[in-house]
């Protein structure tokens, strides 16, 4: 078996993240920077009417509301005309966020059937490995030549199999 690690469907790779929401928010501010403007027109225009009515300027607060009502409508102007002109853009940006949400789950489940494969895999040779380790103890002092794909089976894969495989062998050694 390769030395590369396993992957594991319950790992936090960045490849199967997703978009965040304050990636979202400055993508798309930068997509349309008319409408925070226009928003930011409105509170400024709000705050200014908002002294002018605290100080009892009372033209000035008129003027400041009207203001507001215009940024207002500036802001609902470029909502529409950036609704209109980014149309074809949001479809096409849909369509490939839904194109790469189905490569990421494909890639994902692929991933998570190469796990399952090499899990088989191992409990295959494991499940081997400890039949072979069973016949040497049955056989017990009897001298068995056995073939190198059997003696490659008891070989240990691993550290932890170790142990067992040398009291086995030992087992076997003292009988003879």
């Amino acid at each position: 078996m390769s030395g590369e690690s396993v992957p594991s469907s319950f790992d936090d790779h960045p490849q199967f993240r997703e978009e965040s929401g304050a990636q979202k928010f400055t993508r798309r501010i930068k997509e349309e920077p008319l409408i925070p403007l226009g928003c930011a027109a409105t509170c400024y225009a709000l705050y200014r009417a908002y002294r002018s009515m605290r100080a009892g300027d009372s033209a000035e607060m008129n003027r400041m509301f009207r203001a507001r009502i215009y940024a207002q409508a500036f802001t609902l102007v470029a909502l529409v005309a950036g609704g209109m002109y980014y149309k074809t853009e949001r479809k096409q940006r849909r369509e490939f966020d839904q194109a790469v949400e189905e490569r990421k789950s494909q890639e994902k489940r692929d991933a998570w059937l190469r796990e399952l494969e090499i899990r088989d895999e191992e409990d295959r040779e494991w499940r081997e490995r400890h039949a072979a380790i069973e016949a040497a103890a049955k056989d017990g002092g009897k001298k068995v030549e056995q073939p190198d794909a059997a003696r490659a089976a008891i070989e240990p894969a691993d550290e932890k199999s170790v142990g067992v495989l040398d009291a086995v062998k030992v087992l076997l050694a003292s009988r003879k």
